[in-house]
């Protein structure tokens, strides 16, 4: 089977042809566009913006993924109706819709979340012995602690009560001075640390809610803090310590989303865990999930960097397995007629 993707949810712009096969998902074509160097000035995304900028490169999109292979080739349409900025949401739908009208192909749904669990599939390793697997999902809008009982059955057990983790690292970056998006420049930053200079400044930012009885986030209280330090500094402070700021931003991030993470493996049984989402990308966030489940002999499942940010590949898989797991796919032929976004989508 081979699924052609549309993820526009906020500021890329993809499409992707996946072959599945025996198990096993082959990535054909993965086209990204995206709008960084757009939105840099802004120091975050403008949704006004990321709106027409799909509209101008959704077309050069489908034509590069298309370009080695025909469109008579596509077996299922999968596309992301939600989360994410409304405006830019409708372009991937009605592009999505219209295809599936002409091509006369089913067309899935997807949320855009659930993508980012399912852009590990491309592992051939991942079997139903996974589960049940405690999945956690960091980007710039969303963090979230989900348990994943088969390939379609998810509950959500913990959510971030203000700031998602990337947010928290794109304002930090901003507060400092810093390039957009925030993560890998606070990561880029904290490299030049060397652990003996660290331990000897003593320089500490609070783990929000680390050791609170629930697996929900809240990082809008460590951006605050770092506001707070910053203000009690002059240029040439905030210039001399600027590593060990970000390395301790980043350092109280890891902290809590690692710690809440093992915990409820142990709670739930997990026989797995998995991360996506753009901060998954973070080195060291890697290392420190890496290290706590060699101990315990727990398999870790992450995507590759160029998987971890918004991509379409990851909605192809995401729609195949809906389609293939419904009960119903005749409901699929005509949904084009009805298909809505929904920007507050939730798992």
């Amino acid at each position: 089977m081979i699924i052609f993707g549309i993820d526009t949810s906020c500021d890329e712009t993809s499409a992707a042809l996946v072959e599945a096969k025996n198990g096993n998902f082959r990535i054909l074509s993965n086209i990204v566009f995206s709008q960084i160097n757009v939105h840099k000035k802004y120091g975050g995304v403008v949704p006004e913006v990321a709106a027409r900028e799909h509209i101008k490169k959704i077309i050069p999109v489908l034509e590069q993924t298309f370009k080695n292979f025909s469109k008579k080739t596509v077996d299922l349409i999968a596309v992301t109706n939600g989360p994410g900025l409304i405006t830019s949401l409708l372009v991937g739908i009605e592009t999505a819709k219209t295809l599936s009208y002409f091509l006369k192909k089913s067309l899935v749904s997807v949320n855009h979340l659930v993508g980012h669990i399912y852009a590990n599939f491309f592992n051939k390793h991942l079997s139903a012995k996974i589960f049940p697997a405690i999945c956690l999902i960091v980007s710039g809008g969303h963090t979230e602690l989900v348990l994943m009982t088969n390939y379609e059955k998810f509950k959500k057990i913990g959510q971030t009560l203000d700031d998602a983790a990337g947010e928290c690292f794109d304002k930090s970056a901003k507060l400092l001075g810093l390039g957009y998006p925030g993560g890998p420049e606070i990561s880029k930053c904290a490299s030049k640390l060397s652990i003996t200079n660290y331990n000897s400044l003593k320089f500490y930012f609070p783990r929000p809610m680390i050791n609170s009885k629930n697996y929900n986030f809240s990082f809008s209280g460590l951006k605050t803090a770092v506001l707070y330090r910053i203000k009690k500094m002059n240029k040439k402070q905030i210039k001399e310590n600027l590593p060990i700021i970000c390395f301790e931003i980043q350092q109280a991030i890891i902290d809590v989303l690692v710690k809440k993470t093992m915990r409820a493996a142990r709670e739930y049984n997990a026989r797995s865990i998995i991360l996506g989402g753009g901060v998954i990308a973070n080195k060291k966030l890697r290392e420190k999930f890496s290290a706590q489940c060699r101990q315990i002999n727990l398999p870790l499942f992450f995507p590759p960097k160029n998987l971890c940010t918004d991509n379409a590949a990851m909605i192809s898989v995401a729609g195949y397995f809906k389609y293939i797991n419904s009960k119903n796919r005749k409901k699929f032929k005509e949904n084009w007629r009805n298909m809505k976004v929904n920007p507050n989508l939730d798992i």
